[in-house]
């Protein structure tokens, strides 16, 4: 850690100095610099939970911009990372765009053809069931299936979140 604290100190994006996004980004450095991390499930940690939706709100949009930013800087590292997690830095990224693909063409089903678009719904659905069972798999707790719930707040919140993260990543 100490070997890596300056550049840990003095992260920058775009040329201007960044300060969120901070765990992700020391993982980064960590994973460049040769490290090793690891899920360890016993670990237990403390945190500040948001206790109204804007302040969820704001940290997750903190949170999708360090997960975009912090992709493009680990772009190289990808090939070398773990296939599991390989999945998952995808998935970050490409999930939120495919599910904002199948939303729109369901929408578009709907408004055109006056049908409720069972088939997107189906691909939605689907999406959603691999990635907690991938999850619930990789950590051997079957409790990551029920994060399929947290879909609804996916589309509906998150979704144009990480639009308005994506556009505005300085």
């Amino acid at each position: 850690l100490l070997s890596l604290l300056d550049q840990y100190e003095t992260q920058l994006f775009r040329g201007k100095p960044s300060d969120f996004g901070e765990d992700r980004h020391l993982t980064i450095l960590m994973l460049k610099a040769g490290f090793r991390t690891e899920y360890v499930p016993e670990a237990v940690a403390a945190t500040v939970v948001p206790d109204s939706l804007q302040a969820y709100l704001r940290q997750q949009l903190r949170w999708a911009r360090s997960t975009f930013r912090d992709t493009l800087l680990a772009l190289r590292l990808l090939p070398s990372l773990d296939r599991y997690l390989t999945l998952d830095v995808i998935g970050q990224n490409l999930g939120p765009l495919l599910l904002a693909i199948a939303v729109l063409a369901g929408l578009a089903e709907l408004v055109l053809t006056n049908n409720a678009p069972w088939p997107t719904a189906t691909i939605i659905a689907g999406m959603t069931v691999i990635r907690c069972a991938v999850i619930a798999f990789r950590a051997h707790q079957l409790r990551f299936l029920g994060f399929a719930v947290h879909t609804f707040i996916n589309i509906f919140l998150l979704l144009p979140l990480k639009g308005y993260a994506l556009c505005t990543l300085s």
